[in-house]
């Protein structure tokens, strides 16, 4: 598995799970237990972890949905993908 993504936004993470389930692509989300228990200061993001065959596939399916929805990230969203 390989990060995707780094975000403490929840409704990114589960909208990012639903369009890569509609792409059958296979996600985990890790670090979720450590960022409930750091509470609200938003200092552990969870990382969105994909099969790194799935990873080209993935960031394109990603910036596509992105840029259709014209999404914005905000002071939340730590938006890391590495390359």
């Amino acid at each position: 598995m390989v990060e995707l993504l780094r975000t403490n936004d929840l409704v990114l993470i589960s909208w990012l799970r639903s369009i890569l389930a509609g792409e059958d692509i296979e996600v985990l989300v890790l670090d979720n237990h450590t960022s409930v228990l750091e509470g609200s200061t938003l200092a552990i993001p969870r990382r969105v972890m994909v099969v790194e065959d799935d990873l080209t596939r993935a960031r394109k399916v990603y910036d596509a949905a992105k840029e259709e929805l014209d999404i914005v990230p905000d002071v939340i969203i730590n938006d890391f993908m590495p390359r």
